[in-house]
C-alpha cells in the first residue's frame, strides 16, 4: 500500500476518534449526568438506579478502555511521523530509542493491543444488553482475520524460501551487495523487491529491498545501504563472522538455529511484491531515473534487457538445420516447416520484449558508480545496436564549462577517447557534472522517438518526482510523444 493511501486512512482513524470521543465526552455524557429524574427514570436500570457523574464515566470499563486506546494511538501515530521515524528529532538518552525506525515498527504493533481494548469497550456497552446488537466484534473479525492470515502465509513461505549466501560485497557509500541462491520455484519480474528478515538480529523485523538480478539469472541479488541499525547490524554479522555479540545490543549472532553450516546468519526471503518499475514492458521507450541508491529498481530491467539481447543475437546467429535433399518425405517437409517457423516465432518473440532505454543515475558519491560497474560495463560492451542508453550524473563537482571543472573535463574527455574508460567512474560510461537539464533530455528524448509512448520510471526524494511528473504532462501536450510517470521513494 502506498504511503499516500496509508496517511489518508491515518487521518480518517483520526477523524472517526474525534468525533466519536468528543460526541461522548461533550454531549452523551453531560446530558446524562444533568438529565431530570423525570428523564434519567427512563434508563435508571442501566446505572443501578443511581445517577453517574462525569469520574463514574472516565473510570468505568468504557472510559478506561476508550482513554487507554486513544493513548495508544496517538503514540504510535506520533512515532509514525516524519520526524521520529527518520531520526530527524534528537532526543537526549535514554528517550533517544523512541525514534528511528524500530520504534516506529514495534509501536505500529500497539494495535494487537487496541483491538483487544475494542473487544471490551464493545462488550460493555451503554443501553445495549442483546449480544446480537453488540456488534464491535463483527467489524474487528475480519480485519483481524486478514492480518493473521497474511502473516501465517509469510511466516509459511519464508521457511520455504530460505537462502543461501553465495556472496557479500562491501562497496564505497556504506552500501553492501547480497548475492544469494534463488529458492526453487522462486519467480519473480524485474522492478519487484523482496522482505529480508534475519532471524539473527530480530525474529520480528521484514525490511523491503528491490531485486537487482534479473529473472534469468541463476541467483537472486540486492543491494543494501547501510542507513539504519537493522541494516548497520545486518553487514555486521555477514561481514564480521568473528563476532559474537551485537553491538547495537539487539541480535545475538550464533544462536543455534540461526546459522548455516558455513557460519553465516540464516536469511529469510519473502515475496517478490510488485513495483511501478515492473509494468516496464507495456512501453516502447523507458525513462529510468534514480538518485543514488534508488537506481537499484532499474539495475534489474537493465539486466533483463541485456539479456534479451544477448538471446535475441544469439537465435538469429543459430543456423536452422534444413535438409537440402529433393526427395524430402512429407515428414520431413513438416519438420523443416515447424523448425523454421518456430525459430521465426523465437525471433519475433524476443523481438517485441527487446526495448529502448534511457537510465540516468544521479549521484553525489563518485564510489557509488562502483556499486553497479559490471553492469554498467556489460551493457557498454553488448549493446551493440544502442538498445540501451546510460548517463551517470555527479553532483558534487561543478557543472561542465565551469572554470573550477574545466580541468577534470578535459582530463577526462582525452582519457575516455583514448581508453574508453570514465577515469571517475572507472566504467565505459561517460560521467557528466552537476545536475541534468532535466527539460532538455525530456525533448531529446520526444524528438528522437515521436509518437512513441515513454514509461518514465524514478525512484528516489520526493522532490525531483514533482518536476519530472510536471514534465511528463507538459510533453505530452505539446509533443507527439506520450510521456507516462511513475515513481517510488527510497
Amino acid at each position: 500500500m502506498c504511503i499516500w493511501c496509508t496517511q489518508m486512512i491515518a487521518g480518517a482513524i483520526g477523524i472517526g476518534i474525534i468525533l466519536h470521543a468528543g460526541n461522548h465526552l461533550v454531549c452523551d455524557f453531560p446530558r446524562l449526568i444533568h438529565s431530570t429524574p423525570e428523564k434519567f427514570l427512563l434508563v435508571a436500570s442501566d446505572f443501578n438506579n443511581i445517577k453517574p457523574t462525569y469520574i463514574s464515566f472516565l473510570c468505568g470499563i468504557e472510559g478506561v478502555t476508550g482513554i487507554a486506546m486513544v493513548i495508544l494511538m496517538i503514540i504510535a501515530f506520533t512515532l509514525a511521523t516524519r520526524y521520529f521515524r527518520r531520526n530527524l528529532v534528537k532526543l537526549p538518552s535514554p528517550f533517544n530509542r523512541l525514534t528511528g525506525f524500530n520504534a516506529f515498527w514495534y509501536s505500529h504493533h500497539l494495535f494487537a493491543v487496541v483491538y483487544v481494548l475494542l473487544l471490551i469497550h464493545g462488550t460493555f456497552l451503554f443501553l445495549v444488553h442483546r449480544w446480537y446488537q453488540k456488534t464491535t466484534w463483527m467489524y474487528v473479525s475480519v480485519p483481524l482475520f486478514l492480518y493473521t492470515a497474511e502473516r501465517s502465509l509469510r511466516k509459511c513461505r519464508s521457511e520455504q524460501y530460505a537462502v543461501k549466501i553465495l556472496r557479500v560485497s562491501v562497496l564505497p557509500g556504506n552500501v553492501f551487495s547480497l548475492m544469494m541462491a534463488k529458492p526453487n520455484g522462486f519467480k519473480y519480474k524485474s522492478g519487484q523487491y523482496i522482505f529480508l528478515q534475519c532471524p539473527s538480529i530480530s525474529t520480528f523485523e521484514w525490511h523491503p529491498f528491490s531485486i537487482t538480478s534479473a529473472p534469468g539469472d541463476d541467483y537472486l541479488s540486492v543491494h543494501i545501504r547501510t542507513v539504519g541499525d537493522w541494516t548497520q547490524e545486518l553487514k555486521r554479522v555477514l561481514t564480521d563472522v568473528n563476532a559474537s555479540a551485537c553491538a547495537i545490543g539487539r541480535a545475538k549472532f550464533r544462536e543455534l538455529g540461526n546459522i548455516d553450516p558455513n557460519g553465516l546468519p540464516r536469511l529469510l526471503v519473502d515475496g517478490p511484491y510488485g513495483a511501478p518499475a515492473q509494468d516496464y514492458q507495456n512501453y516502447d521507450v523507458l525513462l529510468f531515473v534514480g538518485l543514488g541508491i534508488g537506481a537499484t529498481p532499474f539495475i534489474s530491467i537493465l539486466r533483463d534487457l541485456l539479456n534479451n539481447t544477448k538471446t535475441e543475437e544469439y537465435v538469429v546467429q543459430t543456423p536452422v538445420l534444413v535438409d537440402t535433399n529433393t526427395e524430402t518425405t512429407t515428414s520431413d517437409d513438416s519438420l523443416t516447416s515447424i523448425a523454421s517457423s518456430s525459430t521465426a516465432s523465437s525471433v519475433k518473440k524476443k523481438s517485441q520484449k527487446a526495448k529502448r532505454a534511457h537510465f540516468y543515475w544521479v549521484t553525489r558519491e563518485p564510489g557509488s558508480f562502483e556499486w553497479f560497474k559490471g553492469v554498467m560495463d556489460e551493457v557498454a560492451e553488448m549493446d551493440h545496436k544502442g538498445q540501451i542508453e546510460m548517463h551517470n550524473y555527479l553532483t558534487s563537482v561543478y557543472e561542465e564549462g565551469d572554470a573550477r571543472s574545466t580541468l577534470i573535463t578535459m582530463i577526462q574527455a582525452l582519457s575516455h577517447a583514448k581508453h574508453g574508460v570514465d577515469i571517475l567512474s572507472g566504467t565505459k560510461v561517460r560521467t557528466h557534472f552537476a545536475r541534468p537539464n532535466w527539460r532538455e533530455v525530456f525533448n531529446k528524448i520526444a524528438n528522437k522517438h515521436p509518437y512513441s509512448t515513454i514509461g518514465v520510471f524514478y525512484c528516489g526524494m520526493p522532490v525531483l518526482a514533482k518536476e519530472l511528473k510536471k514534465l511528463s504532462q507538459e510533453l505530452t501536450y505539446q509533443t507527439s510523444t506520450r510521456f507516462e510517470f511513475h515513481k517510488e521513494y527510497f
